[in-house]
């Protein structure tokens, strides 16, 4: 209950501080609301879905992947911001106190999903404006909706490690970046899987990302294509949580075990 506590309290400090500085949310909601309007109206009329390159069928099927997009691209965010407080010392403030050691990650982690859960209802908001309809009811949109920040969730722990593990702001941006790229993009978020060359599906397939985007894709009653064999796409609800609690207890325990020894 101490850790508990103390995690509690770095999420306030944190929480309270976007609140001062609103321009780091408003930044953070136009970068998904314009990968909603070029993917959709750009690219929407020439993608084949389910044998039909209807536009608004391709807008339903892409919302998944730009929602599962939105929650992972946040790591960058939330290793700049450790990366930040390193540089400014604020980290050896907070190991100099009687406090749990993992409470400023932790802390850190669900101001960062506070943050997220914004965005994510901001977009979705938006989304409905562009033509993206949920089919299969309000309680299975909720569970899509928190596999997504479940997702978020652990992806957030691999932005701490990050952060920890460079010197600047900067450095934690760019390297929080460069793995997602081909983590979102190797994946079914914008492409069906078998589109993409045969050793490239594999891969795909068995990406944690896809297997989330797959399990929103079945929980909105949205439109997507026949699943393949690979476990992952046809179990996504189970593989997407296995997955993000995998995420979380590997990087969690990295990041805490790299707080104890930064200097």
């Amino acid at each position: 209950m101490s850790s508990l506590g103390d995690s509690l309290v770095i999420a306030q400090r944190n929480v309270l501080r976007l609140t001062r500085i609103p321009e780091m949310v408003v930044f953070g909601l136009v970068q998904p609301i314009m990968f909603v309007v070029l993917f959709s109206f750009v690219f929407g009329g020439s993608m084949m879905i389910g044998g039909s390159t209807s536009a608004a069928g391709y807008r339903e099927f892409l919302m998944a992947g730009i929602f599962a997009q939105t929650v992972t691209f946040a790591t960058a965010g939330a290793g700049a911001g450790i990366a930040d407080d390193m540089h400014k010392g604020l980290i050896d403030r907070f190991r100099s106190l009687p406090m749990a050691r993992g409470a400023v990650l932790t802390g850190r982690t669900l101001a960062d999903l506070a943050q997220t859960t914004l965005t994510l209802g901001v977009l979705a908001i938006v989304a409905l404006l562009v033509g993206w309809r949920i089919h299969e009811g309000i309680p299975k949109a909720l569970l899509a909706f928190a596999l997504l920040l479940l997702l978020g969730y652990a992806f957030s722990w691999i932005g701490a490690l990050i952060g920890l593990s460079v010197r600047t702001p900067e450095a934690a941006t760019s390297g929080g970046l460069i793995w997602l790229f081909p983590v979102t993009f190797v994946s079914n978020a914008f492409v069906p899987t078998e589109n993409m060359a045969d050793w490239l599906q594999p891969i795909a397939e068995w990406n944690p990302f896809s297997a989330t985007v797959q399990a929103c894709r079945e929980l909105f009653g949205n439109p997507g294509v026949s699943p393949s064999d690979a476990w992952p796409m046809e179990h996504p609800v189970a593989a997407s949580v296995l997955w993000s609690v995998l995420i979380v207890t590997v990087f969690r325990t990295l990041a805490v075990r790299r707080y104890r020894r930064a200097e």
